[in-house]
């Protein structure tokens, strides 16, 4: 099964709060997201970002440029009717991150939580991070999360990696300068709990001599 049709049919046979990475509020990311300052306007985009629920937040707090891409398009569609009018109001992307053309120097902050620890083999993260360089602008936010080091080694049935601050900071390159690492003890809906590793980067160019 392509990764595609592993997510259809997760999002096309699951409600939304029958997942194990549901949140009923997304505070982790919103409070790391209003941390850095942003104005109201300042192009985001939600990696990963299917039917969870951060789009509803940041709408509610204001922010106007905002853009959601997910492999499925069940759960952008989960999310439009959710929303119902104020959909409108969202970019919605149905594409691979690994594979997907973003305008350059795009975004002022680029957000995924849980997307990147499905990336298994060194050639996808490698595209990823391609994709998040060009589309990142010099200066932007990155923040991104991922099961910790501690976390679950599988998750929907499919294996992941974990990951420490260093870790990821290996895998992203130098211009992705460490700000903020916060741990997070996610509680399923099953009465389980993941431990998530919670990481806000500046993308500094010029840092890694670029």
């Amino acid at each position: 099964m392509s990764d595609k049709k592993h997510w259809e049919q997760v999002y096309q046979t699951k409600a939304e709060d029958a997942v194990s990475w549901f949140q009923p509020r997304a505070e982790k990311s919103l409070g790391l997201i209003q941390a850095c300052g942003l104005p109201k306007d300042a192009p985001i985009i939600d990696v990963g970002g299917g039917a969870s629920v951060l789009v509803d937040d940041l709408l509610a707090a204001g922010f106007t440029e905002l853009t959601v891409l997910d492999l499925s398009g069940a759960a952008l569609g989960q999310t439009r009717t959710r929303l119902g009018q104020a959909a409108g109001h969202v970019r919605w992307l149905e594409a691979d991150i690994t594979t997907v053309e973003l305008p350059a120097a795009q975004y002022a902050l680029w957000h995924d939580r849980a997307v990147f620890h499905f990336l298994t083999e060194a050639d996808q993260r490698a595209a990823y991070v391609a994709r998040l360089r060009h589309a990142l602008q010099p200066g932007g936010h990155l923040i991104l999360a991922t099961f910790a080091e501690d976390g679950p080694e599988r998750c929907s049935g499919l294996p992941v990696c974990r990951y420490s601050a260093e870790a990821l900071s290996a895998e992203l390159g130098a211009e992705f300068v460490l700000q903020t690492e916060l741990r997070d003890e996610h509680h399923t809906p099953f009465g389980t709990s993941q431990r998530f590793l919670y990481c806000h980067f500046r993308y500094q160019p010029e840092a890694a001599g670029g």
